[in-house]
């Protein structure tokens, strides 16, 4: 077996599993999850409508490459959303099936293993990419969120010497769980670091399309580079989805977009890796690209979720609405993992400690006494979690 399995943690669903192994919960309350960001939104109906009139293209293999109708698609979304100069679909855009696997197999493809070679990323993250760094033979580097860095990764905490060893930083804004956006200029100075130090930067913004503003959206880093004159958008990709965008996490759809050299050897890699999005798949997701009504509708309803459950947590839980995303990042009260015990076996909520989701690194756990709330349920549903929290919080 690969050596580095053996250094793959569990995944914080069982680790959560393991927490509560010991516990019943209220037998009287119905159970209410938060812990995991799986959208509840309906999906769009003209979306399935499309798949289920393609299902006769099951009788297709798809090519790894994607129809050039669904690149072009990508092309046209990437320009308008981020207002991009252009964006070639046939050299630039690489449709995925989902991001999760694309942002793993991603390290596998731009990594040189190696004792020296550090994967980067925010802390707490996505735990797929301490996975990615370690099957692709390097170390992870974690660079810590905490309130006195804004719940930014604190790239000033990185040495010169370490920012030669990186070959890879993983982004991740909107950020999961913290919720806080990058500026423009806190990407573009990333960029020059990049081109300074070697490194190619994998942005994560799979949460983009989830903000409060509909006139001030979260920044990406290719309109970063575009700001900066450069659509080579050299050393830069960036990794989207539908499933939040779109309430479609089923459809494992998403792409990756950037330097073209790059995405060439990622092309490469995966016409071996054999991960093809299904053609009926293909088709439904160049109808949802293609659309933003349903796109505004859904931020409607989670602007509208937040409001109502941080009103129900005013005085009670110190937290606040996120820059973007779907996730609430409060500190707890007690330590939270005990938090989650209690709220589970007292309330039937479910939430995820902070310390899952993050590392020890420079003497802390910057997850720690922290716990993430997803809002993805009904918003009656999500009401009601707040009020049984706040019962629980006059209960300690």
């Amino acid at each position: 077996m690969h050596p580095s399995l053996n250094r793959l943690e569990p995944y914080p669903f069982t680790k959560l599993q393991q927490l509560f192994s010991d516990l019943t919960p209220a037998a009287d309350k119905s159970p209410i999850a938060l812990s995991i960001g799986e959208p509840q939104h309906p999906s769009p109906q003209f979306v399935l409508d499309v798949i289920a009139e393609n299902l006769h293209r099951l009788a297709n293999y798809p090519t790894t490459a994607g129809l050039p109708e669904l690149r072009s698609a990508i092309a046209g979304w990437l320009t308008r959303r981020f207002a991009l100069p252009e964006v070639d679909a046939d050299n630039q855009v690489l449709p995925v099936s989902g991001t999760r696997e694309a942002l793993f197999s991603f390290a596998q493809a731009v990594v040189t293993p190696g004792s020296d070679a550090l994967v980067m990323s925010p802390n707490p993250f996505y735990q797929i990419y301490e996975g990615a760094a370690l099957l692709a033979g390097a170390s992870p580097h974690f660079i810590n969120c905490t309130q006195e860095s804004a719940l930014l990764p604190d790239f000033s905490s990185v040495t010169a010497a370490q920012w030669q060893q990186c070959q890879l930083l993983y982004l991740c804004s909107p950020g999961n769980p913290t919720g806080a956006v990058l500026s423009i200029e806190q990407l573009q100075d990333l960029i020059r670091l990049a081109h300074e130090f070697d490194f190619v930067i994998a942005s994560d913004e799979c949460y983009s399309e989830i903000y409060f503003d509909e006139d001030a959206p979260p920044p990406g880093l290719l309109q970063a580079c575009a700001a900066m004159g450069d659509t080579d958008y050299r050393r830069c990709v960036v990794f989207h989805s539908l499933s939040k965008r779109s309430n479609l996490p089923g459809l494992r759809s998403g792409f990756v977009a950037g330097d073209a050299q790059i995405l060439h050897a990622f092309l490469q890699y995966r016409t071996y890796h054999g991960c093809a999005l299904p053609i009926h798949h293909q088709l439904g997701s160049i109808a949802a690209w293609n659309d933003e009504q349903h796109v505004k509708m859904n931020r409607q309803q989670y602007r509208d979720k937040f409001s109502a459950v941080l009103a129900e947590f005013a005085g009670h839980l110190p937290v606040r609405a996120p820059d973007a995303g779907f996730y609430l990042w409060p500190e707890t009260p007690v330590s939270d993992t005990e938090f989650a015990r209690q709220l589970y076996a007292g309330e039937n909520v479910v939430v995820l400690p902070g310390r899952f989701l993050a590392r020890e690194s420079n003497g802390i756990n910057p997850g720690e006494n922290r716990v993430r709330m997803a809002l993805v349920a009904s918003t009656e549903n999500c009401i009601e979690a707040a009020q049984r929290i706040v019962h629980r919080l006059n209960a300690l």
